[in-house]
């Protein structure tokens, strides 16, 4: 188990660099959830390191099998200087350990809420959770491991993110590429959903 987390912090800096800053956070009775901070002109990239330690349990299951199942990592990407987005490592550390904390399996598609601002002022208290491979490719383990996903992590406003619960994560992504979103605007307003 121990043994995945140094191959997917490689992988984290083969693909985004060096990280300038980490931080860990550990909620009781899970295992540590790390956020690292990677610098890349006017973006920043927050990653989780942690959440693919253990495979993600299908919450229908009587028991959680220890080696098979889905693992994953969390990517946020946002514009440098138009909030003080260094807040949401906290936040996303609490996405990171939702799989042990809720028994959820995080796949594309989903939501994740955190109920409270990403970051100091953030129009955003959710993020939709994407395709991986375009930012970081999957992490291939021996198996019978499962590989690790890097999930980009896109932020939702509230009522983005009900438009997502009835119309669903396709009709969010096309009205966001249709009205050519920024979605690494930490300060962009919530598209109009009519």
């Amino acid at each position: 188990m121990a043994d995945v987390l140094p191959l997917v912090e490689a992988r984290l800096r083969s693909a985004l660099g060096e990280p300038d800053a980490r931080a860990a956070v550990t909620f009781l009775g899970t295992d540590r959830i790390e956020v690292l901070r990677f610098q890349e002109g006017d973006i920043v990239r927050y990653a989780t390191l942690g959440m693919s330690a253990r495979p993600m349990a299908d919450p229908t299951a009587m028991v959680a099998d220890p080696v098979a199942g889905p693992r994953a990592e969390l990517v946020l990407s946002v514009r440098t200087g138009r909030a003080d987005t260094d807040k949401v490592l906290r936040p996303l550390a609490v996405l990171g350990a939702s799989p042990q904390v809720e028994g959820v399996v995080v796949a594309p598609g989903a939501s994740l809420d955190v109920g409270e601002a990403l970051w100091p002022g953030a129009p955003f208290t959710s993020v939709l959770v994407a395709e991986p491979g375009g930012l970081v490719e999957d992490l291939e383990l021996d198996a019978p491991l499962d590989p690790v996903r890097f999930l980009p992590v896109l932020p939702m406003t509230p009522n983005e993110a009900a438009f997502k619960r009835v119309h669903g994560a396709q009709a969010l992504q096309e009205r966001w590429l249709t009205l050519g979103t920024d979605l690494r605007d930490p300060a962009r307003r919530s598209v109009p959903l009519e």
